[in-house]
């Protein structure tokens, strides 16, 4: 392969995301454009079509462009290819509308024509008001200040006063909108960098730091749709990192009912609702709530058919949804085997969105796939996926994950048969653990018997499982320790050595016991 094949290219890649209508509608604008420059990135667009990665050499080869012209043409296909999408998609997504009517509105104003450009504002701004597209009604209403200064009809004195107090209300909106969803993304972050609380200290810096951003806003009653929504959001991060899974349960069925009471926000902000379908199935598989997690998830995959019509981030996100939370019904339900036949499935998805998944839900969907070939006893398959994350070289994104990867891969070293360095494999876990600052009771206890599981007798071992169990039983519970036992279900592996019989058979016996079959 030469240098400049399989690098990342912004025009391939956006080539590559495009639905079949979107490259319809790009041929159809391209064919009403002339001259010899438009053929050939036509050309260009249908060689970049055809090929499973970016490769410049057969690029050139197909295409009538000169090297040194490529730079300009991809620039120039880029291009293209927007402004083609742009008008494909400006009639189903208000923000395009409004934009497009402020700029008609522009250019009415300066042909002279007053009138025109004033019902054209009019028009968009009902349109912002409606779909709370605050920053636009505010564009919107200076542009018509400013053309009411040149008006002498009656009445433009009051008007501008209204208008002035509209302005200040709407200022007020954007402020706690922005500084809601701005705690939002902040509480995420935090998630992504250390997963859920791990000790008091997290819980009160976090209490102390959020708690009083969020109470402040009191009856929700009294708050807009898109204050609200921020306001849920952030709520369900802050009550999902404190393990606070009832609570969170609550909010993010509120979120989920804004856009059911409302769907024309349901339309504008699909990527919005589906994330909260996302957090909402994993806070009822966290709950442990099977039943409604089961009827959730059908209502979902429900939701997911009619996804066809929607953007290709609404369908990147259902895809991952569904994938995650049918892994998670399969390790709820002890069926591994039927698990592990779905993950050619996923395994596609991850190669041919690879562009568009970002390290975390990569890493998400690596780890569940890793716990399917563990439960099915395939262990070396486990490994291997649990390779794509502990070769993450950003420590700081997903730490708890990368810390649990590690312990869940010394685990399957030692089931696989790979045990001949567990030594120092187990000291290189327990220095990167004490690194995180990821080292609680649970950790301790499961490094320090793997440690010295390769000196242990056979005679002894099931008296050290045992041990091990008993120690690590009344901690599944505990306010911190328990968030050791949402990565890993050490106490089926267990089990399952203590009885001499399969994980899964463990994890089935359970699930079938505890749900009357």
């Amino acid at each position: 392969m030469n240098a400049a094949s399989g690098k990342q290219e912004p025009v391939f890649d956006l080539i590559r995301s495009m639905s079949k209508a979107e490259k319809r509608n790009f041929k159809l604008y391209a064919t009403r454009l002339s001259g010899n420059q438009e053929a050939k990135f036509v050309t260009l667009f249908d060689c970049m079509d055809s090929l499973d990665e970016y490769d410049e050499a057969k690029i050139l080869q197909r295409c009538p462009i000169k090297k040194e012209q490529l730079p300009n043409m991809k620039a120039h296909l880029y291009k293209q290819i927007l402004v083609s999408i742009r008008l494909l998609d400006v009639q189903r997504t208000v923000p395009m509308q409004l934009r497009e009517q402020i700029d008609f509105a522009r250019i009415l104003y300066d042909k002279g024509l007053f009138r025109q450009s004033s019902k054209m504002l009019d028009k968009a701004k009902e349109t912002a008001l409606a779909n709370e597209q605050y920053t636009a009604a505010i564009d919107i209403i200076d542009f018509r200040k400013k053309m009411d200064t040149l008006s002498v009809a009656r009445g433009v004195m009051s008007k501008s006063e209204a208008a002035s107090r509209q302005a200040i209300e709407l200022c007020g909106r954007i402020e706690n909108v922005n500084e809601l969803s701005n705690a939002g993304v902040q509480l995420y972050a935090l998630y992504l960098q250390l997963g859920y609380a791990r000790t008091q200290k997290d819980l009160d810096m976090i209490e102390q730091f959020f708690g009083p951003r969020l109470d402040k806003y009191g009856d929700p009653s009294k708050l807009s749709f898109l204050e609200r929504l921020y306001l849920y959001q952030a709520q369900v991060w802050y009550h999902y990192i404190r393990h606070d899974m009832l609570t969170c349960y609550k909010y993010v069925c509120r979120w989920i009912a804004l856009f059911d009471r409302e769907p024309q926000m349901k339309q504008q902000m699909y990527d919005t609702y589906l994330r909260g379908y996302s957090r909402l199935l994993d806070g009822l598989f966290l709950m442990r709530s099977y039943r409604r997690f089961v009827q959730t998830l059908a209502a979902f995959e429900d939701e997911y058919e009619t996804i066809g019509s929607l953007n290709g981030n609404a369908k990147l996100i259902s895809r991952h949804i569904l994938y995650a939370n049918r892994m998670n019904r399969h390790f709820w339900e002890g069926t591994f085997a039927e698990g592990v036949e779905m993950i050619p499935e996923v395994e596609r998805f991850l190669r041919d969105c690879e562009s568009q998944l970002n390290i975390h839900h990569r890493m998400v969907l690596c780890y569940k796939i890793a716990c399917l070939y563990f439960g099915n006893g395939d262990h070396r398959k486990c490994m291997e996926y649990l390779g794509r994350i502990i070769g993450t070289r950003d420590p700081q994104i997903r730490r708890d994950l990368q810390c649990y990867a590690r312990i869940l891969n010394l685990i399957a070293s030692y089931e696989a048969g790979i045990d001949y360095n567990l030594d120092y494999q187990v000291r290189s876990v327990y220095l990167f653990l004490i690194k995180m600052n990821d080292m609680q009771q649970v950790q301790r206890a499961i490094m320090a018997f793997l440690k010295r599981l390769n000196s242990m007798y056979e005679t002894t071992l099931k008296d050290e499982l045992r041990q091990l169990y008993r120690r690590l039983k009344p901690l599944e519970h505990h306010p911190y320790e328990r968030r050791t036992f949402y990565y890993l279900d050490i106490l089926s592996w267990l089990e399952s050595k203590l009885k001499g019989v399969p994980v899964a058979e463990v994890i089935r016996q359970r699930f079938l016991q505890q749900n009357g079959r």
